[in-house]
């Protein structure tokens, strides 16, 4: 199965300069913020609590955390933490492209085991919401690529769980083989979604 879409003809969320966008997986929205251009170059704002609640998300950010991929090809993920240190998350691309991906992993969820994948380059400015109960990753599409994202909750190592970046039950097109993928021993040892069985969050 490949990612799920936006949905077509939903109403935009907006508030201040960001609107969102949902998709057809209950959760996770796509969030653009307005950008003011001129010769210098331009400004944008990133992140306002005010109106990120009136756009529907309503997590107390309390960590920002950065990373670098040397290498195209490098899969991060899939990651999460799960009760009682759940993490929601903001991510977005500062440098390069990278392919972002959440896949649901609530229990109970009519959409369980589906995701959403969207291209964030620091050239489209977007970012991902990824709620509390999805499992995160990404594949990073050029040297030296960038990421920056806020989470919800502060990282706990005894609530650290994630699951396989190409569990064939997911259908996941990361746009690399396993053979060229560059991953983090850790994450190539994660169990697949069946194997994980069912989690708190």
């Amino acid at each position: 199965m490949s990612g799920e879409p936006l949905q077509d003809g939903a109403e935009h969320r907006c508030a201040g300069n960001f609107e969102a966008r949902a998709f057809t997986i209950e959760g996770p929205l796509l969030v653009a913020a307005r950008r003011f251009g001129d010769a210098r170059g331009y400004f944008a704002e990133t992140f306002s609590a005010r109106d990120f609640a009136a756009i529907g998300i309503h997590d107390p950010f309390v960590q920002d955390n950065q990373s670098r991929s040397a290498t195209p090809g490098t899969v991060r993920g899939l990651h999460f933490q799960t009760a009682p240190a759940p993490q929601a998350k903001l991510f977005r691309v500062i440098k390069g492209r990278a392919l972002d991906v959440a896949v649901d992993c609530r229990t109970g969820s009519p959409t369980r085991g589906r995701h959403v994948a969207v291209e964030l380059s620091a050239e489209n400015g977007l970012m991902l919401y990824i709620p509390i109960g999805f499992a995160h990753g990404f594949v990073a599409r050029e040297p030296d690529t960038e990421v920056a994202y806020k989470t919800s909750g502060y990282y706990a190592p005894s609530c650290d769980g994630g699951i396989l970046w190409n569990d064939p039950a997911l259908g996941i097109d990361w746009g690399v083989t396993e053979d060229y993928a560059t991953l983090s021993d850790k994450d190539r040892r994660l169990p697949t979604l069946a194997e994980l069985g069912q989690v708190a969050f």
